[in-house]
């Protein structure tokens, strides 16, 4: 393909991933933002609801949430779906663009895996679609009753996959692989969860029937989860650009730092806006595991090495390209 079709197309296709992603994460964090901050208020049951006051662009709102439905269904609905379906969209051509149809530049590593640009892009969607259906039955088992269990597993599922991208792919194209996975993880709930319960909601309403609430509560979980991904995510997006993040075989460990740093940064937060308090204590896990981060990023590069004082790796050997 022409290099110059190929660069525009990379970048109107960013820019519209971008656009798309900000308005996704920016609705999800208000949300979240409103529904930790409702009060009880008259015109609600109590354990049915809430209300808060805001006050933006010189005037004030007041904004009401029902934890199952109102009994009384309004004309009109905003639905918040696009801006999850674009960004899904756009990153997944996006990817297509750049690491599938450029798979020996940025996708393959000779050193790491023999395998041919057609059976990489195999493997990377391939994932895709099996780490959303493993991610799915974890939330739909029994472990889904523990919040602690289910977040440790899911975690742990996460860093599994890091590392196993490590063996087929380039350091680069790992990374922005498990950041496709967990997005794809995050648009895989709005699409297949939240938006069929709400709509199953709607139906009921309009049916006269009475809402399942656990509807709303499997919604309102899986929503929970994207909240806490929003930040490792962004991170990883980015990281393909910074080759210290990938340049080390301990790459899935950066990725489980940084899925603790942005998960507790998230959690601050969420408990201030709960007003439950402040905890500062999660700056001081992030601050460290960024550290952490740090230091193992220098595990992959000669300069660090020396300067952490230790033997340099064994030189691999890797076929160069002759280039003009």
């Amino acid at each position: 393909m022409d290099a110059i079709l190929l660069d525009w197309g990379g970048l109107l296709l960013r820019w519209l991933h971008v656009i798309a992603g900000i308005c996704w994460i920016g609705s999800s964090f208000y949300f979240m933002h409103i529904d930790a901050s409702l009060k009880q208020t008259p015109d609600i049951p109590a354990g049915k609801g809430g209300d808060t006051w805001e006050v933006h662009g010189g005037g004030f709102y007041q904004v009401k949430k029902y934890l199952v439905a109102p009994d009384k269904l309004p004309p009109e609905l905003i639905w918040h779906k696009w801006e999850a379906y674009t960004t899904w969209i756009s990153g997944f051509f996006l990817l297509i663009w750049v690491y599938y149809f450029s798979a020996d530049l940025y996708l393959i590593n000779p050193a790491v895996a023999q395998i041919s640009p057609v059976a990489a892009s195999a493997v990377g969607i391939g994932s895709l679609a099996l780490g959303w259906f493993v991610y799915d039955q974890l939330c739909k088992s029994r472990l889904a009753k523990n919040e602690v269990a289910l977040a440790v597993s899911g975690f742990a599922f996460i860093i599994l996959v890091a590392w196993a991208f490590q063996q087929v792919f380039s350091g680069r194209g790992a990374l922005i692989h498990i950041g496709a996975l967990m997005a794809t993880i995050m648009s895989g709930n709005v699409f297949m969860n939240i938006i069929p319960n709400q709509k199953k909601v709607v139906a009921d309403l309009i049916a006269g029937r009475e809402p399942n609430p656990d509807y709303g509560k499997q919604a309102k979980m899986r929503s929970s989860h994207n909240n806490y991904m929003t930040l490792p995510v962004l991170f990883l997006m980015i990281s393909g650009h910074y080759p210290l993040t990938y340049s080390t075989p301990y790459t899935w460990a950066i990725v489980g730092l940084i899925l603790v740093a942005g998960g507790v940064v998230r959690h601050f937060y969420n408990e201030r806006h709960a007003r439950r308090g402040d905890p500062w204590w999660t700056w001081g896990v992030a601050a460290a595991c960024v550290v952490a981060a740090v230091f193992i990023s220098m595990l992959g590069s000669p300069t660090g090495r020396s300067k952490l004082g230790l033997m340099p790796l064994k030189p691999v050997e890797v076929e160069v390209a002759p280039v003009i």
